[in-house]
């Protein structure tokens, strides 16, 4: 019996993870590369609606109490709120983000509602499991959980870990083909479409390789939340009434920005639960946006006490490190060429995804072939 080399069988496994998830891995990267612009789509796509009238007029002082009164009352049962937007221009709506808990295993529960802050009216609403109240912010839950809740969170972190070995066991594969790609002496040919997807696989691959290793691991430790019996757990145990915060969350709000004077706030969370505490998060003024919007104030909610500063640069490298995780995955640490750099590698899984079955189905095509003439 002929014996199956290493390299015979890490093609193989290339070949065959590549096949079980392509599909997962196409509306993977197709979702984050659309994401990587998400704000932004948002704007336009909603700017009619999200664009208010505001005359140069003030926002009123107790704008957060009035959102957030209007969110409890709404919503009775909430495992908290967060203003996503506090860095919103003059003019633009606030949105906040609402957890809520339908106690199903397959539902994420998020979702988004938006104030004009100078009236107090709602503008759009809805859970983030439908296209409204923002297709955007659909596609941002379609991509961490498939739309399947916690479950689906951890199957997006198992694709994670299969690409990550899909790309490892393509560099071992064609490891020989490196230089000779980086240093643009590999050409395509153009004889067929099977040469065509052979040369495309190994060029895109190699030169994708670093970045897509970065997005799909950072993309991994970002879900592993949804490995924790106890995140299971919580999502079939109800939700308690909500227990309203006493302090004014506005003065909560400018108390935390005083204790911490340079902090550019990038998300408020306001507590519904005696258990939370509220808090605001941002980057600090002059920071590296690639170290992440780990800096904090907390406050207790019922007290006004200050309880904790936390700042990025005093604390452990390990933690430091894990920060740069969520903006090495999503791209949003450097300028507009970041960020289409960002869009064009979210696409290489796809066309990996299809370039890889056009080989395999080659591969197919040839072996009756083979075995007719070995008979």
């Amino acid at each position: 019996m002929k014996k199956v080399s290493l390299s015979r069988k890490l093609f193989r496994l290339h070949s065959w993870l590549g096949l079980l998830t392509g599909i997962f891995l196409i509306l993977l990267g197709l979702s984050g590369s659309v994401l990587v612009f998400r704000t932004e789509l948002d704007h336009f796509f909603n700017q009619d609606l999200l664009h208010v009238a505001h005359s140069k007029s003030k926002v009123p002082d107790q704008v957060l109490q009035n959102c957030y009164d209007r969110i409890t009352s709404r919503y009775p049962n909430l495992d908290g709120i967060a203003w996503v937007n506090p860095d919103a221009e003059p003019g633009q709506a606030y949105n906040f983000r609402i957890y809520f808990n339908d106690t199903h295993l397959f539902t994420y529960d998020l979702g988004l509602i938006s104030f004009d802050p100078y009236s107090g009216a709602i503008l759009r609403e809805g859970p983030s499991g439908k296209f409204t109240p923002s297709f955007i912010e659909w596609l941002f839950q379609f991509h961490f959980s498939f739309q399947l809740g916690v479950p689906g969170a951890a199957l997006t972190a198992v694709f994670g870990i299969t690409m990550l070995l899909s790309l490892i066991t393509g560099a071992i594969v064609y490891r020989k083909m490196f230089w000779k790609v980086l240093t643009f002496r590999m050409k395509i040919n153009r004889k067929n479409w099977r040469t065509i997807s052979s040369d495309l696989h190994r060029i895109v691959g190699v030169w994708s390789l670093l970045l897509n290793v970065v997005i799909f691991f950072t993309g991994f430790w970002l879900n592993m939340f949804a490995f924790k019996p106890k995140t299971w757990q919580n999502e079939l145990l109800p939700t308690k009434p909500n227990t309203h915060i006493s302090v004014l969350p506005d003065h909560l709000y400018r108390r935390a920005l005083s204790a911490m004077p340079d902090l550019e706030p990038t998300y408020v969370y306001l507590p519904t639960q005696p258990e939370r505490k509220f808090e605001v998060r941002g980057y600090t003024k002059g920071q590296l946006k690639l170290w992440g919007s780990g800096n904090s104030v907390r406050l207790d909610q019922q007290t006004g006490e200050l309880l904790k500063i936390s700042r990025l640069a005093e604390k452990p490298l390990g933690e430091r490190i894990e920060a740069t995780f969520f903006p090495l995955h999503v791209g949003n640490f450097g300028g507009l060429a970041v960020k289409i750099l960002y869009v064009i590698i979210g696409l290489t899984p796809g066309l990996l995804a299809i370039t890889g079955f056009l080989l395999w189905w080659r591969r197919v095509q040839k072996r009756p072939l083979t075995r007719i003439r070995n008979t």
